[in-house]
């Protein structure tokens, strides 16, 4: 690849750890007004350099966080840029809970929006407002969205719950704080890891014992559809009523 040239949209995407799927070609990109590069297996476009700012990551030139976002909004759904987006602002936490330093920030976003016209703009101006910190994982995003879309209220994401005396039980996805309703969205690896299936064991019935009702949901729950009947059920058990 020539030195002034960068991997971008959905090929940087996926370098940052973005949950999409590759396909057959690598999507490269130089500034205006380089010529874009010709070859086999290479997609390569010609942008703005005010619309692509470009790092270095483990010694690949690539476009950064906020501008690959923007760049994918040429070809992603709504509901896809706000799964990218979550997972590009998330704040991941290390190995004892404690959070780390996301790679982009939603005001990155915001900056990277508003640029300048650029294919895929509309889309991208949809999906900013749903974009949150605290979503791990595409499943979480789409219960997010879909709860939102069911009228549920708001809920905390990614939030430490404490005991009486103060010790952290556990961090959960979803605090319905004011009816004291947890919602986990758990994975496969729930279900088929013995070690974090006798974590999830302990750490539900902590949170029964500090007085939450805890909702666990699957990708089937939040793929069918099923996902925000059942969390409203649990919320009118507790006070809440639709607005």
């Amino acid at each position: 690849m020539p030195p002034h040239a960068f991997f971008a949209g959905r090929t940087a995407a996926v370098i940052y750890g973005a949950p999409l799927a590759h396909g057959d070609e690598l999507e490269v990109a130089v500034h205006a007004p380089a010529r874009p590069t010709r070859r086999r297996g290479i997609r390569c476009v010609k942008v703005s350099p005010h619309l692509a700012s470009v790092r270095e990551l483990e010694g690949l030139r690539l476009s950064s966080p906020a501008s690959t976002w923007a760049m994918l909004g040429a070809t992603l759904t709504e509901r896809e840029l706000v799964i990218v987006g979550d997972a590009f602002v998330r704040v991941v936490r290390d190995e004892r809970g404690k959070p780390t330093t996301a790679i982009a920030t939603i005001d990155d976003l915001r900056r990277a929006t508003a640029g300048g016209p650029r294919p895929g703009v509309a889309r991208l101006r949809q999906a900013l407002p749903h974009v949150r910190v605290g979503s791990s994982s595409p499943l979480e995003t789409e219960y997010r969205l879909d709860a939102a879309a069911a009228g549920l209220p708001d809920a905390e994401l990614d939030v430490e719950i404490h005991s009486a005396d103060g010790r952290r039980i556990g961090i959960t996805e979803f605090v319905y704080r004011r009816w004291r309703v947890l919602v986990e969205v758990e994975g496969d690896h729930h279900r088929t890891s013995r070690a974090q299936w006798n974590r999830d064991i302990e750490k539900y019935a902590a949170y029964v014992a500090a007085g939450w009702e805890v909702v666990r949901l699957t990708s089937a729950h939040v793929r069918g559809g099923r996902a925000p009947a059942i969390v409203a059920a649990a919320l009118r058990r507790h006070g809440w009523q639709p607005s």
